[in-house]
């Protein structure tokens, strides 16, 4: 006999992959089909056989959708840092435009109740976060750079695909960190920074950027369980609902850095890298999560003292093993 509902997504090897199958399990149990699919087959502790597929493949994306009949996708793959993006711009927009469309018109070919959970980006709104205030789901998008920019553009494709049948949920996550982040990202990057310095790897000074801006962060784990509200209640949101996931707290990114360290002995020197010091000229990126609230019965769960701590203590972790 099938599960009731059967999850296929997309990036599932990435940094939320992992946390998404957690929370998933953890919410149905045996109840549920999980297929993970990434640009190479390979095993993952957490996610188990991770299937191969290349989003940008429309081909290969049909036949995927075809077979496993999923109810409901999750759609992960992205090329996670926006530096990355806007170094190769072209791979981009194939990942976050063309793959998003790819997968919309392949659940709206095979199998059109099934849901699609797309997974966006706070980012969308670039220099409409030059006021300060919180961002919510009204707010004018204007991305200041190929990944916002690309970003947004499926984000509209999606809802004129919502117009035509496509049965969707688009998910605009601000920043959010958790054990398993890379280092192209503030916390992972200064928590492996105290890490190598105490384990002897690296001199007692760490290298930063700009300290000044703030910007609104959640836990990852907390992120992943709003995206698995949204299949839980994905029958009862209107096809293409927009939902903001954030804290809504701006935190200072040298406040951020005080915390790390008052969470080692290692006595360390901290000095400006004019190469990581580059501002977006945004002081001030947060979010408004009102409606997701109102709509999930969503809230964060982890603190952020908790969720800083967690990543240094990853980062410690993931140097053992590599000494």
């Amino acid at each position: 006999m099938s599960s009731p509902h059967r999850v296929l997504i997309t990036g599932a090897g990435g940094f939320v992959g992992p946390h998404l199958v957690t929370a998933l399990r953890r919410a149905y149990g045996g109840a549920i089909s999980i297929l993970g699919t990434g640009l190479q087959q390979r095993d993952d502790p957490l996610c188990g056989r991770i299937a191969e597929l290349d989003v940008t493949d429309p081909q290969a994306v049909r036949a995927v959708v075809a077979q496993y009949q999923p109810t409901h996708v999750v759609n992960l793959a992205a090329i996670a840092a926006p530096a990355a993006a806007n170094a190769d711009p072209t791979v981009g927009w194939q990942v976050h435009l063309d793959a998003t469309r790819n997968m919309a018109n392949a659940i709206l070919s095979a199998v059109p109740e099934c849901v699609l959970v797309h997974v966006g980006s706070g980012l969308v709104y670039g220099e409409s976060a030059g006021s300060g205030l919180p961002l919510d789901e009204d707010t004018l998008l204007a991305p200041s750079d190929e990944y916002g920019a690309s970003k947004a553009a499926a984000d509209l494709a999606l809802g004129a695909l919502a117009r035509k049948g496509l049965k969707c949920i688009r998910f605009r996550p601000f920043n959010h960190t958790g054990p398993g982040q890379t280092e192209a990202f503030v916390i992972p990057a200064f928590a492996m920074q105290i890490a190598r310095i105490e384990a002897g790897l690296a001199p007692a000074v760490m290298r930063v950027g700009n300290l000044e801006s703030r910007r609104d962060f959640l836990d990852v784990r907390d992120v992943a369980g709003a995206y698995v509200l949204g299949i839980q209640r994905s029958d009862r949101l209107e096809p293409g609902v927009i939902l903001n996931v954030a804290s809504g707290i701006p935190r200072k990114i040298s406040d951020i850095l005080a915390l790390l360290l008052s969470e080692t002995e290692a006595s360390i020197a901290v000095e400006t890298d004019p190469e990581r010091a580059q501002s977006s000229g945004l002081a001030v990126v947060v979010g408004d999560a009102s409606k997701a609230r109102r709509l999930l019965d969503w809230c964060p769960a982890y603190d952020f003292e908790t969720t800083v701590r967690d990543v240094l203590n990853d980062c410690r972790s993931r140097l053992l093993l590599r000494v």
